[in-house]
């Protein structure tokens, strides 16, 4: 297979890439050899000019949606940065498992890593730390719930453990293999839908928004 296979490239020039990742693609190469297909190899093979570690950002292996990269590292520093101050801009939907009754809150919830569950997150008030997502209900859809998110804090499976867990919403999302009923990579029906970033050349405000397949 062609590694450059289903990389769907939003936007590129000779200092960024914007890439589409689709659902049960890693976003970086992970442990041994049948794990080395991903997003950032895909943009190494198709832009040889592309650093050794262009990431800026990732999503889990089954979210689809929008990531950038830096060709440079000049680029790569400065978007990692933007990241940092939290001065991107992030929209994800989602599909739930239920019918969420309110039409939108902000969930504040600590959760960490379960070590002997890896890489499960668990909810933990007291030695877990804190994240921020804000939710709005965008319609019923045969007994689920689409969700837009708005990630003011970007913890691992952030949006995950504040979809299933009873603290957070109450449900899960649909095709979560970690918290919910998902059996297989590419089920998971979450989408990062909204990118917004200045430019770390150009200083243009970028701005992406992709729908999702589900």
């Amino acid at each position: 297979m062609n590694s450059s296979e289903l990389l769907d490239i939003i936007y590129a020039d000779r200092k960024i890439v914007v890439v589409n990742k689709p659902s049960g693609l890693l976003s970086v190469p992970g442990r041994g050899p049948e794990n080395q297909d991903c997003v950032v190899t895909r943009v190494q093979q198709m832009f040889p000019e592309c650093r050794k570690f262009p990431t800026v950002h990732r999503l889990d292996m089954d979210t689809s949606g929008l990531l950038v990269l830096g060709l440079t590292a000049r680029a790569v520093r400065e978007l990692v940065d933007q990241f940092q101050k939290r001065l991107v801009k992030k929209r994800y939907e989602a599909l739930l498992e239920g019918i969420v009754k309110e039409d939108e809150g902000v969930i504040e919830m600590a959760f960490r890593l379960d070590p002997f569950n890896r890489p499960y997150q668990v909810y933990d008030p007291i030695h877990g730390k804190l994240g921020i997502t804000h939710w709005r209900k965008l319609g019923i859809e045969n007994g689920l719930t689409r969700i837009e998110f708005t990630p003011h804090t970007g913890r691992t499976h952030q949006l995950r453990v504040h979809s299933a867990h009873p603290q957070g919403l109450g449900y899960p999302i649909v095709g979560d293999r970690l918290y919910g009923s998902g059996t297989a990579p590419g089920q998971l029906k979450l989408h990062a839908r909204y990118l917004s970033f200045t430019h770390p050349k150009t200083n243009e405000v970028m701005e992406f928004d992709i729908p999702p397949l589900f």
